[in-house]
């Protein structure tokens, strides 16, 4: 055993038993920002970079994956949602992530919902949020991004919480013009349950008038950056078809499936009271049906991301086999640890053998 892989090991055991369990006696908001605080400090510390890159990237041109005009060094991502501000994407990247998605960026920065609005459903390795799009607004982010060497990146782009419905699409605008030049990709965020009436933009003839005018706009620029739609998982039937017809209509890109739900069928924990989405383990099969909903209907047109409720490498292969071309991690990473992305990665490999 080489010493990179001691360490890995080491690593697992140490996560799930001493820093887990010490981590979750706090605020689940605190400790965010003490961690991406820690990780900051500790990354600019000489070798600590390439260690965490022995310990956790998966080398193998295997691995690279093809999907709308990118390459991906390997099929898993960060979710939206953790880097909201752009401001760790390098450091995350050297814990083994294919890309990054930040974000949600809006126009201007916002403080979003009140406090307390992250809540841990330990006994359902769940996560309970009502965050409404906090963050230091697309300039801020932009800044960053000028920074960057190397990092795939997406960029999952919102409205200001007191933008009205029938504006929503100029901070959409405004979102994609300000990050053309620094992501790879767009991620249209329409789904999430915490910015009031947001999800009312999924419905056919807004949702379409909204990925038509960015599709657009997309046909001005040098070079096109695909766009993806994010979606929720309490969708029904109709109007995941409705999906499907609307991605065919704009011909964005593709779909990113899902995002948190509103549902807490089956949740144990006292806090599935708590208003907000829900991620977590409860969301894999859900996440998986819609998943295999739109690839089947769809006749694979266009890729799917898949996300929800990845927290093994089974998990994730689930999500493949079921028709994602990537898969994006979220509350599976705070629950498992970084060393889950290895563990996809080399679940992958062995596969193809």
């Amino acid at each position: 055993m080489d010493n990179s892989t001691f360490a890995y090991q080491l690593y697992l055991i140490m996560y799930k038993q001493v820093i887990r369990p010490i981590l979750f006696w706090f605020d689940p908001e605190k400790v965010h920002y003490f961690t991406f605080s820690l990780i900051r400090i500790v990354s600019k510390i000489p070798g600590i970079s390439l260690l965490f890159k022995l310990m956790y990237v998966v080398d193998d041109k295997r691995l690279e994956t093809e999907v709308f005009g990118l390459k991906f060094k390997n099929p898993v991502g960060l979710a939206a949602g953790m880097d909201k501000d752009a401001s760790l994407y390098k450091e995350l990247s050297n814990l083994g992530f294919g890309f990054i998605e930040i974000g949600t960026i809006t126009p201007k920065g916002q403080e979003g919902n009140p406090k307390k609005r992250i809540f841990r459903l330990t006994e359902d390795s769940a996560i309970i949020n009502r965050m409404g799009f906090n963050n230091g607004g697309v300039q801020e982010a932009v800044e960053r991004l000028k920074k960057n060497k190397g990092v795939l990146i997406g960029g999952n782009i919102g409205k200001n919480k007191l933008t009205p419905n029938e504006r929503a699409v100029d901070d959409y605008l405004i979102c994609f013009d300000a990050l053309y030049d620094y992501v790879n990709y767009f991620v249209v965020n329409v789904s999430s349950p915490n910015t009031p009436n947001l999800r009312e933009l999924q419905e056919k003839e807004p949702l379409k008038k909204l990925l038509q005018t960015l599709q657009n706009q997309n046909l001005t620029k040098p070079k096109q950056k695909p766009i993806l739609l994010k979606i929720a998982p309490d969708l029904t039937d109709s109007q995941l078809l409705d999906i499907i017809d609307i991605v065919k209509e704009t011909k964005i890109a593709g779909v990113i499936a899902t995002n948190t739900t509103l549902s807490r069928l089956g949740l144990q924990s006292v806090d599935k009271v708590e208003k907000g989405g829900m991620s977590g383990k409860p969301l894999r099969s859900r996440s998986t049906e819609v998943i295999r909903f739109l690839s089947e209907k769809s006749n694979k047109a266009f890729p799917i991301i898949g996300v929800g409720g990845i927290h093994s490498a089974e998990d994730a292969i689930e999500k493949l086999e079921a028709g994602a071309s990537l898969v994006q991690i979220y509350t599976g990473f705070i629950y498992e640890g970084p060393g889950l992305i290895k563990e996809i990665n080399n679940k992958i490999l062995e596969r193809m053998q």
